[in-house]
């Protein structure tokens, strides 16, 4: 039998600016984002699409989601098969195009985590971990264009 798991939250806008959405730039594009008992998320869209740059937009939050799902499956696959992780730093890289209609769609992600394993720890190992992690990334799983990792592990001299 397979588990099925539910995510609820709201999403709220909070753009009305008087007029509500009486022409295109008479709101703003600001909304936040809710789930139970954790802080809001300050959003807004990109400010190619007349957002707010201080707010996360959704397009940063999606990459952000496909990194943090990798790293989560690293670090448990990390634990279960002995390989200590003392440090993990990803600067995840999407690319969106857009088309002339104005819609879009992600054609890429490239995930890079910088990793930390602990003295003596087996870099060959922590290599492949990496690959079952993107296996078994939900996200990764769900998306309809390929997400690359290129990792770069280093041991501690420590």
């Amino acid at each position: 039998m397979t588990k099925q798991h539910k995510y609820t939250l709201q999403v709220a806008w909070t753009g009305d600016q008087g007029s509500g959405t009486s022409s295109y730039d008479a709101y703003s594009r600001d909304h936040l984002v809710r789930a139970a008992n954790k802080p809001a998320i300050e959003a807004s869209s990109d400010p190619a699409f007349r957002g707010d740059a201080t707010r996360h937009n959704p397009e940063e939050l999606f990459v952000a989601s496909l990194s943090s799902c990798h790293m989560l499956w690293y670090l448990h696959l990390c634990a279960v098969n002995g390989v200590v992780v003392t440090g993990y730093v990803d600067d995840p890289i999407g690319t969106m195009e857009e088309t002339k209609q104005g819609s879009g769609r992600f054609t890429d992600v490239l995930l890079r985590p910088q990793v930390l394993i602990g003295a003596g720890g087996d870099l060959k190992l922590a290599e492949r971990l990496h690959e079952e992690a993107h296996a078994f990334c939900f996200l990764a799983n769900s998306v309809n264009f390929v997400v690359r990792c290129e990792p770069s592990i280093e041991i501690s001299t420590i």
